[in-house]
């Protein structure tokens, strides 16, 4: 009986090694910053703190932006759109975190918080993973969050009894992330929530770092539903 115990615990171990290694492999796979984004960004340029990517406002607002990328995808791959907000007063954080995973570190918003108190108000979201970390975040710690939004997303938990603020941006040819699916978790939502449909978005142009594997074709340019994201972002934040 010994035996088999030993033997079925050292299969186990087995098999958690070969799962553990498994997603290293498949993590190293990342989405890197595209052609399109340099055209328009000098990363070279893009300041780097403890709490991650930075992006400073000329004319500071007292409002902060904290962004978790979606899975596999290079926090660079947003500074486009990061670059959008800060122009507008936002003080903007994309956190470096660990494989590019924002579920791996749900609570790393906080190293941006502590660090900037000149900040009055935070928003915090991502895109499509992010966005779910993200609300993980929001879920503990709604305190300390002024509004909590998705791009390409949607909670895990269920805010439906809360009165934070919310937004959905979400696109018309996804697909990873189907309007439908949008639809059918909108009861995860605060009543305070707004959604806003990108025609002619994909999945991958929330960010600009190329085609993802599984998504449709968009039938608009990158920088026209990044511009859009950042309209919606902008009038969402300044309302709330």
């Amino acid at each position: 009986m010994k035996k088999w115990s030993i033997r079925i615990f050292l299969v186990l171990a087995g098999m958690l090694v070969l799962g553990a290694a498994a997603f290293l492999i498949y993590a190293q796979f990342q989405y890197s910053p595209s052609s399109v984004l340099k055209e328009q960004v000098d990363l070279a340029s893009i300041e780097t703190k403890e709490e991650g990517l930075l992006f400073q406002p000329d004319e500071p607002n007292g409002k902060g932006v904290i962004f978790y990328q979606g899975a596999k995808v290079q926090e660079e791959a947003y500074a486009y759109l990061a670059e959008k907000l800060s122009a507008e007063g936002f003080l903007v954080v994309i956190p470096q975190l660990p494989l590019n995973f924002g579920i791996l570190d749900v609570n790393k918003a906080d190293a941006a918080i502590d660090s900037h108190p000149e900040i009055e108000e935070w928003f915090i979201g991502g895109h499509s993973l992010g966005g779910v970390a993200a609300a993980m975040y929001a879920e503990n710690k709604e305190d300390k969050v002024a509004g909590l939004y998705f791009l390409a997303s949607y909670p895990a938990g269920d805010f439906s009894s809360t009165e934070l603020p919310m937004l959905s941006i979400y696109a018309e040819k996804d697909g990873l992330l189907t309007t439908a699916d949008i639809e059918k978790n909108r009861k995860g939502f605060s009543p305070d929530s707004r959604f806003v449909e990108i025609a002619g978005g994909n999945h991958a142009q929330f960010g600009l770092y190329g085609k993802q594997k599984g998504d449709n074709e968009a039938t608009i340019a990158p920088l026209d539903q990044q511009n859009q994201v950042a309209e919606a972002l902008l009038a969402w934040m300044n309302e709330n």
